[in-house]
C-alpha cells in the first residue's frame, strides 16, 4: 500500500520520539498521511466489517502474506514450522472457522470465528445427524491436518472426559457442513463433563444473548484451552490427549456505538474442574489480563490505538453484568 511505504519512510522519527511526543503529534502524521494518497486501514477482509478510523498505526498485525489472518477475529499467529493455521469454510457462507494447531502438542491453540446476522440463520437441525453416514456421531477427524499431527476419537475413548467444542455447534446452524465444521477434532479439546454441562456451557448460552442486531453488528469470537505453559496443563493422557487447566473466551463487539470507536470488548477465564455456576460476572476479565494469563495477543489485526483502547478498558454494565 502506497500509506505503508509512506510511514516506512517516517519510522526513524517516529521511533526516535517517545510515547508522549508520538500522541502529541500523531495528527500531523496523520496529515501527512492523507497527504500521501490513501489511508491505512485494518487488514481485515470481514464480511461485515466496515471502515474503521483511517488514522490508525498497526505495529502488531498478522502478516498480510497469510490469507484471512488479516481479519479482526484473529490473534496473532504464533507461527513457526509447528503450528498449522487451518481454515474451514463453507461455499455458500465463507470463511466458518479459523484454528492454530500445535502439531509437537496435537492440540489447538485456539478456534476463531464470527457471528452475525446472514451466518446466525438456523438452516439445519442438528437431530439430523442421526439420519446420515455418521448415525448420530459426526464426531470426525479433521484431514487437513497431517495424520501423524492430528488428534483422533480413538484417544478420546475411555479418557474419561467429554469431546468439548470450542466453536459450538449450536453457533452454527446455518448450514449442515459449517455445522458439521464444528466436528472436526481439531475444534474440540478434552473436558471435565461438568465444566462441558457447566460453566462453559454457561459462558456460551451468555455470548448467544449477545447475538442479536441491537446488540451487534459482528460479533469476533477467540476461545481455547490453555496449552502453552506447563503450569497450565492439568496433564497428558495415556493415550496423548493434552488437557488444559484453563478455558477462556475472548469477545470482541462491534457496533454502531460511537463509543471507543463502536468497539468494546470482554474475556471469560475459568479454571478447568467441575463446575455448575451461573454467576458468570466473576470470570469475567479485561482482555489485556487474558492476554497476560496466556501470552497470546488477541485482536492484533485492529489498529493500535483502537486495540489498546478496547482491550485495557472492561466495563461489565456494557455486557449486562454489574461492576
Amino acid at each position: 500500500m502506497e500509506s505503508q511505504s509512506f510511514y516506512t519512510l517516517f519510522h526513524p522519527l517516529i521511533t526516535y520520539l517517545s510515547k508522549r511526543h508520538i500522541m502529541k503529534f500523531r495528527y500531523l502524521f496523520y496529515a501527512l498521511l492523507a497527504c500521501s494518497g490513501s489511508w491505512l486501514n485494518s487488514c481485515s477482509d470481514d464480511e461485515d466489517d466496515g471502515p474503521v478510523l483511517p488514522s490508525s498505526i498497526n505495529r502488531n498485525a498478522n502478516p498480510t502474506s497469510i490469507a484471512h489472518a488479516g481479519r479482526l477475529e484473529m490473534p496473532r499467529l504464533k507461527g513457526g514450522s509447528t503450528n498449522l493455521f487451518l481454515v474451514h469454510s463453507t461455499p455458500a457462507y465463507g470463511i466458518n472457522l479459523c484454528i492454530e494447531w500445535d502439531c509437537t502438542k496435537r492440540a489447538q491453540r485456539w478456534t476463531a470465528y464470527q457471528l452475525y446476522a446472514s451466518n446466525s440463520v438456523v438452516n439445519w437441525n442438528r437431530n439430523e445427524w442421526n439420519h446420515t453416514e455418521w448415525e448420530g456421531d459426526p464426531f470426525q477427524i479433521d484431514k487437513s491436518i497431517p495424520s501423524a499431527y492430528r488428534t483422533t476419537l480413538e484417544q478420546y475413548r475411555g479418557s474419561g472426559y467429554n469431546r468439548g467444542h470450542i466453536c459450538p455447534s449450536a453457533d452454527r446452524l446455518c448450514s449442515k457442513d459449517a455445522n458439521e465444521q464444528t466436528y472436526y477434532l481439531s475444534n474440540i479439546q478434552p473436558q471435565r463433563y461438568g465444566f462441558n454441562t457447566g460453566v462453559w456451557l454457561e459462558m456460551e448460552n451468555k455470548l448467544r444473548t449477545w447475538n442479536h442486531a441491537s446488540f451487534r453488528d459482528t460479533l469476533y469470537i477467540v476461545k481455547g484451552g490453555t496449552i502453552d505453559r506447563a503450569d497450565q496443563i492439568i496433564h497428558t493422557t495415556s493415550k496423548g490427549l493434552l488437557v488444559p487447566k484453563y478455558y477462556f473466551m475472548a469477545i470482541l463487539c462491534k457496533n454502531k456505538s460511537q463509543s471507543q470507536y463502536g468497539y468494546k470488548a470482554l474475556a471469560f477465564w475459568a479454571e478447568h474442574k467441575d463446575n455448575p455456576d451461573k454467576n458468570l460476572r466473576k470470570y469475567v476479565i479485561s482482555i489485556d489480563e487474558l492476554e497476560a494469563r496466556t501470552g497470546i495477543d488477541f485482536f492484533c489485526n485492529l489498529p493500535d490505538e483502537i486495540e489498546n483502547q478496547v482491550e485495557r478498558n472492561l466495563v461489565p454494565t456494557a455486557w449486562g453484568f454489574p461492576n
